[in-house]
């Protein structure tokens, strides 16, 4: 795999991470609010009800992002950005298809990514 290719990966992943994960928080992207008469509404009302978890992701997302970015613990971050990429594709894929296609774009990016690092991960199955 060329590594231009991964290096645009990774940079551009890490930009999409920094900018949705900060925008958890901050709000500098207007979003529609979501319909609570649809089970992506209902859904995204019960998890922002609660007060912590688009924070807590948020914040996680930004981690991820600059370490993506700064190049630092690469084989960790993508580890531990494998289940919210997994959540995105399944919340878009059951609750809001016209997402899908930026859901499948990070799982398909991070694949890549674990793909390419797979060597640090070998230990584990072992």
């Amino acid at each position: 795999m060329n590594s231009m290719f991964t290096k645009i990966v990774r940079i551009f992943l890490g930009v999409i991470l920094v900018v949705f994960g900060a925008n958890k928080f901050l709000h500098f992207i207007p979003m529609d609010a979501p319909d609570l008469n649809t089970p992506a509404g209902d859904f995204m009302n019960s998890l922002g009800s609660t007060g912590y978890i688009f924070p807590v992701v948020g914040v996680l997302e930004v981690i991820i992002g600059a370490l993506l970015l700064l190049k630092k613990w690469i084989a960790f971050a993508l580890i531990l950005l494998a289940p919210i990429s997994i959540n995105i594709l399944l919340f878009h894929l059951f609750l809001d298809i016209p997402g899908l296609s930026v859901a499948l774009l990070i799982v398909v990016f991070n694949s890549i990514l674990i793909f390419k690092h797979w060597q640090q991960y070998k230990p584990l199955f072992y």
